[in-house]
């Protein structure tokens, strides 16, 4: 059964040669069904704009896993409550500090820390030095979400800029599960 994959993007989008945009084509490469939408206005969002696309994009498109980047993880921090669905697995990537307000994104504050992230296994994953969220701030989030973390060294904010064309790591956790089912039947 091939999966359905959710890639959500933060503050100005995730185009070539982020390592979203090659995670979406190499899913898809590998038979995955992959949405990659581009949220309106990305690079001045406004929460309740993303809120509802989102939630269309969602009834829409009914993923089983979601791979969120920076601003997408407070999107779905805000949204989570309001949907029904449960993922197979929810992949959070450099989320954004609660203290630490970037100015094109101030809708989204404060935001909430989701008591049901909404899928069945959740990995958070954060870098030694993230300039939107130190590590102390990701570990505590992490706990207080109550999920896996991958804590990469040196990673910046897991994105193009600093380095990340491809996050191998990325593909192999969503692909992972595949080989275990298939290794159970």
């Amino acid at each position: 059964m091939n999966k359905r994959v959710l890639i959500l993007h933060g503050l100005g989008g995730s185009d070539f040669p982020h390592w979203q945009a090659h995670l979406a084509s190499d899913l898809i490469k590998d038979n995955y069904i992959v949405s990659f939408p581009a949220f309106p206005n990305r690079d001045n969002p406004d929460l309740n704009e993303w809120k509802e696309f989102l939630k269309k994009e969602i009834k829409h498109f009914n993923p089983e896993i979601v791979v969120c980047h920076s601003l997408a993880n407070i999107l779905w921090f805000h949204t989570c409550s309001e949907l029904d669905i449960k993922l197979d697995k929810l992949m959070l990537v450099a989320p954004i500090s609660r203290t630490r307000i970037v100015k094109e994104v101030q809708s989204f504050y404060p935001y909430p820390i989701a008591k049901d992230l909404k899928a069945k296994e959740v990995i958070m994953a954060a870098s030694t030095n993230d300039p939107y969220m130190d590590i102390e701030e990701a570990i505590k989030l992490q706990t207080e979400l109550n999920v896996g973390m991958k804590i990469m060294e040196n990673a910046g904010h897991i994105n193009a800029a600093s380095g990340f064309g491809k996050l191998d790591c990325a593909l192999a956790w969503i692909k992972r599960e595949e080989t275990c089912e298939e290794n159970a039947k």
